[in-house]
């Protein structure tokens, strides 16, 4: 079974926020760290993984990640401190 991934990206605490999905999470944040993927992550230099959840279903993952971009700031802000709550950078507790 595939998994797939919504994730949020901030350039740092309370900083600018970026929601995503994918079905590879360490190579999509890598290139989010590098500045692989062009666009607004490297515009804004988003490149800390600050939260994540796991769908079994893509189209799941979808309608989650459309519905969360659709929620106010504080919401997102709120599911990342729920999670995390440091702030920390979660990218190196992936499993590469």
């Amino acid at each position: 079974m595939m998994n797939y991934f919504v994730y949020i990206m901030a350039s740092q605490r309370n900083g600018t926020l970026y929601v995503g999905v994918t079905n590879d999470i360490a190579r999509r944040v890598h290139e989010h760290r590098t500045g692989a993927a062009d666009g607004f992550t490297k515009r804004y230099n988003v490149k800390q993984l600050v939260w994540y959840e796991t769908h079994g279903d893509v189209q799941a993952a979808i309608a989650r990640e459309k519905s969360i971009k659709r929620w106010p700031r504080r919401y997102k802000l709120n599911v990342i401190e729920a999670m995390n709550p440091g702030w920390n950078d979660l990218y190196e507790a992936l499993n590469h």
